[in-house]
């Protein structure tokens, strides 16, 4: 059972995600929270897999519980869930250690698979989200450059089969997709992807998509 924590200002958002998460045997709603402060007392006494998290909320936002979250549980997975107006807000939250990104029209299917994916270690991220933040990086308007910005170019030791996992990771493909594609087994996968993390200097799955869509990714 993935437990989840559900982190909204707006009620309405947080009814329509736990009728969504409570739709399916695997998912569990552990608790709701209208801001930031209340998600970081929340996390401490309910322990969460898996915080579905908005930006922009009064006191606390999300950027601030992120880190708050993470540096007491560093385990929970945060995904952060935005809109098309959130651009400013991407680089912090990704600095202060988000585990994914989606979009608020995302589809019931490709939310749940995104709770599932950062459950398993696996970061989700629209596409539309990724365009975004590599738009971002090469026009180095990143507010953290040196925590979240890839480097220009590719490192030496990356092997031809690397190359081609990078370039499946930064087009959002999972694990399972990437194997499917390359004729891997998963696990095959996700040795090449910690190999490039290691490599890249990611800090997360998110960081190597965007190094994959740059420079560094070619």
């Amino acid at each position: 059972m993935i437990r989840v924590l559900i982190v909204d200002d707006q009620q309405l958002v947080r009814a329509g995600l736990r009728m969504l998460c409570e739709s399916v045997p695997d998912l569990e709603v552990v608790g709701e929270a209208a801001d930031g402060g209340a998600a970081v007392r929340l996390a401490e006494q309910v322990h969460p897999d898996v915080v579905l998290m908005d930006l922009r909320m009064p006191g606390v936002d999300g950027t601030a519980a992120t880190a708050r979250i993470l540096a007491r549980r560093p385990s929970t997975r945060v995904v952060v869930l935005t809109t098309f107006d959130d651009d400013d807000h991407l680089y912090p939250a990704l600095a202060a250690g988000a585990f994914g990104f989606l979009v608020k029209d995302a589809t019931p299917d490709e939310l749940l698979d995104g709770v599932r994916r950062a459950a398993a270690g696996d970061s989700p991220f629209s596409q539309a989200v990724l365009r975004r933040l590599v738009a971002q990086a090469v026009n180095a308007k990143a507010v953290n450059a040196k925590a979240a910005a890839p480097p220009p170019h590719a490192p030496a030791g990356v092997t031809e089969r690397e190359r081609d996992v990078l370039a499946l990771v930064g087009q959002g493909m999972s694990n399972p997709e990437i194997a499917a594609r390359l004729h891997l087994g998963v696990t095959t996968v996700k040795t090449h992807v910690a190999s490039l993390m290691a490599k890249t200097g990611s800090a997360n799955r998110v960081q190597l998509a965007i190094y994959a869509a740059s420079d560094g990714g070619r």
